[in-house]
């Protein structure tokens, strides 16, 4: 029995992480990196500090438009393919890489398996939507994190191949909290615990439209107290071609990406976070840090809903409320499993490929 894992980008590096540790030993095992995220910091350094093996392939794709990427990988993935012959594919997350991969294989009549499947904005501006929804549409084994994806699935009419299994990022999250726990980030950026807060900006809606980030980053030189921004690449490049820079004031600490590990300790010590990340409010909510989510939308509705995450959007005047105001006094409830999700993916795929 032979099983393919595509990923491409830092979400799905610690995704598969988790995921291969439960599933190497039931089968033989290929990884596949499309490339799709290819600076140290937002790449190698993942394989490196999470033990994560050699990709057998780096199909070195690179950036490029959604669909001249989503194009190139498709070509070079089915090649891999073709000359594997798996019994299954793997993808994880919503991203170019996992649409590209789901589409080859499809094509090539082998069954895939879709990590975080069920996953819904509901605003379908977003590129991660589209990949979301084509990718679930195109799986014979979707792994549901929530009860809330179970659903979203159903309402699309698919409810074959749908499992619950709880959230891998659950499992990575709490195994690398011990590992953590020896990161020395915070004194590097002269940091105290529960006196900065942490953000990241990434998604297109806000790096691609320079009145939103203008915004952002108005509000951020507004707060009173340190504000750590590992930057993304394609960020910075966006300031930089904007004349965004000036906006930074002196309380915002630019750094480049950090390992995850540094980064899990940033989270965990921050007072609250600001971010466009999908992955991140559900770490932040996680690791019980109150989160201000810098879109008008979420796919992690339960934070929200237990009020441990409130949506800002762009608009300066709702963020620097939530910054002063927004603290969270609910209880939270168990939305994400009991940290055993890639065990259950492992047990449901050995059952799959042993029928």
């Amino acid at each position: 029995m032979k099983i393919v894992s595509i990923v491409g980008a830092r979400p799905q590096f610690i995704k598969e992480y988790a995921v291969s540790k439960a599933i190497r030993n039931i089968c033989d095992y290929v990884l596949v990196h499309t490339g799709q995220h290819y600076d140290f910091e937002m790449s190698q350094i993942f394989f490196d500090q999470l033990s994560i093996s050699e990709p057998d392939y780096n199909l070195e794709i690179g950036s490029a438009l959604h669909g001249e990427q989503t194009g190139k990988m498709l070509i070079k993935i089915e090649s891999v393919l073709v000359k594997e012959k798996p019994d299954f594919v793997l993808v994880y997350g919503d991203t170019n890489s996992t649409l590209a991969g789901a589409l080859a294989a499809k094509k090539l009549h082998i069954p895939v398996g879709h990590v975080e499947a069920g996953l819904r904005s509901f605003d379908k501006t977003m590129p991660e939507e589209i990949n979301r929804i084509l990718t679930d549409h195109a799986s014979k084994l979707l792994f549901a994190p929530t009860k809330t994806a179970v659903e979203n699935l159903k309402r699309e009419g698919i409810t074959e191949g749908v499992h619950l299994t709880g959230d891998v990022m659950y499992d990575a999250l709490f195994y690398s909290l011990k590992i953590a726990e020896k990161s020395k980030i915070l004194k590097e950026l002269n940091a105290k615990p529960k006196e900065y807060f942490l953000t990241t900006i990434h998604r297109q809606s806000n790096t691609d439209n320079a009145e939103n980030l203008s915004n952002i980053l108005d509000a951020l030189s507004s707060i009173s107290e340190k504000v750590i921004f590992p930057i993304h690449p394609r960020t910075m490049k966006f300031m930089e071609n904007h004349g965004l820079k000036k906006k930074v004031e002196k309380n915002i600490v630019i750094t480049k990406p950090v390992g995850y590990f540094d980064f899990i300790w940033l989270e965990k010590n921050a007072k609250k976070i600001l971010t466009d990340s999908g992955g991140i409010q559900k770490e932040a909510y996680l690791l019980k840090v109150p989160c201000i989510t810098l879109r008008e939308n979420t796919e992690w509705i339960e934070t929200v809903e237990d009020k441990w995450n409130v949506l800002v959007g762009s608009d300066k005047e709702k963020i620097l409320d939530a910054v002063k105001n927004f603290q969270p006094k609910e209880k939270q409830r168990n939305f994400f499993g009991e940290g055993h999700a890639s065990e259950n993916i492992a047990s449901i795929l050995k059952q799959h490929l042993l029928n």
